[in-house]
């Protein structure tokens, strides 16, 4: 019989699939490698797994929170549904001409990401609606039903048309006539998907969201059928990339609002662990088999933006990617993982990534068919590995064939040999993620030297010390449970979703009761799409306006509180939005007029209460399990290293790098001159020592 007290969560990734079962106060993981063919069989394995590990029957699951890469990798891969983009005459090449920003100025040979869409699949129809929502020119019923006829044979079908965000009617006229033409063909709509100002981001979201939707449904489709088919007739919910949790009905309606949902829940896992330690300001780092997210947590709460990008295609360039403008945890993610495959390029330097072995065939030591090398060999070859107890002793590791693969960087430079190549692989790609670090730091105002980092995923406690050492941090804590903590965060997400629209209004023309009226919509449209997933939930809403000064090309933030919200004076707007502006920029401007661009309402159900975890007191050195060969940067060479179950290291005991502390699902490297402590909740605090 189903508990709702039982409830499973599973993170498919490039590499390996994570799942997590939780029982009361029980948790029980595994991870198994991801199956591209048919990702849910992943997850069935997986379950099987953690319900055997428990004692229970698959019947006994009462839901499963489900996050996963596959929207991005349909992006990134151009795998999506033959797509068809229907839009105001004259926009045609919107999404080809982008914003004509140059992301690299002095680049001759710059290079436009493709879009999405080609321009024999993008079509047009004679309307037009103007900035203040009123039809200009009106749609003509039979050049829609003669656009029809060249639309049979497409998947999916996107529409967006110019300000149809104010006034979506011609869209949903074009939906109808479709919709009646053509039963079957999945459609998406600007003015549901993204309303919000700005074509050209407005028009990408939506070709986006149509591109993946219908491989997304059928996916959603195969994994309740075959939850069922193996006994687990749950509910699902998808985490989605604002950092909450939506039905399997609403994700399969929005795919595109999955793109960021694995690392979204990383980095809600990392949140729940700075408010239990009273860390303010915390660095989550995320690095798996096949990527690393990094995102800044300010107060227990992740940064979050309006726009972020897939697929970029010059690391760390901002518009270099496919923009979508949808809720999303800011963080920064780059092709660094596990699986990253290193190569010497013509300079005769090494490169790491973006390219990744992931699970088919995998690592050269994962004896899968893998013969380049991977960091998962450097590492393995560094001694920061166990060959015979990978990924809880599931998977074996033949470090002969690492070495095997390594030898094509040493053939390629005369001064190396399997160590110092091994090394060299390990180095790149933490310099790789520490300067995403520092970039994504600067960009956000923000010093990394008084920051905490909070390391989760397989691979990242491996590498998180050294990058300690690199940022200058130094503090670090790997929470319990860190190889599979995106799977976990998904099970400390709320439910929530944020419904936005862009209507504008200046401030010296202000309408408080057109103000209200529209925070009042806004509220009951995501509340609706809370209410779906628990019909008797309580449910909050945060209040949010992006506000600029007239002629400024970009907006800010400002945060109402619930009062705020219910009278939004224009005075109380003008102070809260100077008072951000000055926090952001210094100053003022004075003799501007102020304005409001979007409205956001984020309806979520309330955070669990949290009890903060007491300091430890650092006394007796943990039980070694015996002694490994382990390359220590620092002191560039080979040492003997203790290594310490993390089991050993229960409150208050300690080890001092350099030191190798291992679990079943990951391995954490301590650099030489810090310290690890074991922490009451089963952290593991590693600080440098003075």
């Amino acid at each position: 019989m189903a508990s709702k007290t039982i409830r499973a969560g599973a993170d498919i990734g490039g590499t390996f699939t994570d799942v997590v079962l939780e029982v009361g106060e029980a948790t029980y993981s595994t991870k198994v490698l991801t199956t591209y063919s048919a990702p849910e069989d992943a997850i069935i394995d997986g379950l099987r797994q953690v319900c055997a590990k428990a004692g229970i029957a698959m019947a006994d699951i009462g839901q499963l929170i489900h996050g996963t890469t596959l929207a991005t990798n349909a992006l990134i891969e151009r795998r999506g549904a033959k797509t068809a983009f229907i839009t105001t005459e004259g926009f045609r090449d919107v999404i080809e001409m982008r914003t004509e920003s140059r992301f690299e100025q002095y680049d001759l040979n710059l290079v436009l990401p493709l879009p999405l869409i080609p321009r024999d699949r993008r079509f047009t129809l004679k309307e037009r609606v103007d900035a203040g929502g009123n039809i200009l020119i009106a749609l003509d019923g039979a050049e829609i039903d003669a656009l029809v006829e060249k639309l049979r044979g497409f998947d999916s079908i996107a529409v967006g048309f110019l300000h149809s965000y104010l006034n979506p009617a011609h869209e949903r006229l074009v939906r109808d006539r479709l919709e009646a033409a053509m039963p079957g063909v999945s459609i998406s709509l600007s003015s549901d998907v993204s309303p919000q100002m700005r074509e050209y981001e407005r028009f990408n979201t939506t070709c986006a969201n149509a591109y993946v939707k219908p491989m997304m449904e059928a996916y959603l489709g195969r994994l309740r059928d075959r939850l069922a088919d193996a006994g687990a007739p749950c509910p699902i919910f998808l985490m989605h990339s604002g950092g909450g949790i939506m039905s399997l009905e609403n994700a399969a309606q929005f795919p595109v609002r999955l793109v960021e949902s694995g690392p979204a829940g990383g980095a809600i896992y990392a949140a729940d662990v700075a408010r239990r330690h009273g860390l303010s300001r915390v660095l989550s780092f995320d690095m798996g088999g096949t990527t690393a997210k990094i995102c800044l947590i300010r107060d227990g709460a992740p940064k979050t933006a309006r726009v972020f990008e897939v697929a970029r295609s010059y690391r760390f360039k901002k518009g270099s990617g496919m923009p979508i403008s949808i809720p999303v945890i800011d963080m920064v993610e780059i092709g660094a993982g596990g699986g990253s495959l290193a190569h010497i390029d013509s300079l005769g330097q090494i490169r790491v990534g973006p390219e990744s072995a992931g699970s088919e065939p995998g690592p050269a030591c994962y004896m899968r068919g893998g013969e380049r090398p991977a960091v998962t060999d450097a590492d393995l070859i560094l001694g920061r590995l166990d060959p015979a107890n990978f990924a809880g002793g599931s998977i074996a590791l033949d470090p002969a064939l690492s070495a095997g693969a390594l030898e094509a960087l040493v053939a390629a430079r005369e001064d190396f040999d399997v160590t110092t190549a091994a090394f060299g692989v390990s180095e790149v790609v933490d310099e790789n993620m520490a300067n995403a670090a520092r970039v994504h730091a600067v960009e956000n105002g923000e010093d990394l030297a008084d920051y905490t980092m909070i390391a989760f995923g397989g691979a990242a406690p491996l590498h998180a010390g050294r990058l300690c050492e690199k940022l200058g941090i130094n503090r670090l804590i790997v929470p319990p449970g860190a190889g599979v903590g995106s799977a976990i965060g998904f099970l400390r997400a709320p439910y929530s979703f944020e419904a936005t629209r862009s209507v504008y209004m200046r401030l010296d023309r202000y309408d408080e009761a057109a103000a209200r009226d529209i925070f009042a919509a806004l509220r009951d449209e995501a509340r609706g799409f809370v209410l779906n997933c628990d019909l008797g939930a309580t449910v909050l809403a945060d209040h949010k306006l992006y506000m600029r000064y007239v002629g400024q090309g970009w907006e800010i933030p400002v945060a109402l509180t619930a009062d705020e919200a219910a009278h939004p004076t224009a005075g109380t707007l003008k102070a809260l939005f100077e008072a951000e502006y000055a926090s952001l920029f210094g100053r003022t401007v004075a003799g501007l007029t102020i304005e409001i661009t979007v409205w956001a309402v984020n309806a979520t159900t309330p955070q669990a209460e949290v009890t903060l975890t007491a300091a430890a007191a650092r006394h007796a050195p943990a039980m070694q399990d015996g002694r490994r060969r382990l390359f220590s940067p620092s002191q560039n060479a080979v040492v003997e290293a203790p290594v310490v179950a993390r089991a050993a290291l229960s409150d208050g005991l300690r080890v001092t790098g350099p030191a190798i502390v291992t679990e079943a699902e990951t391995t954490i490297i301590i650099p030489a001159g810090y310290a690890a402590t074991g922490r009451a909740d089963g952290c593991i605090d590693v600080e440098k020592l003075s």
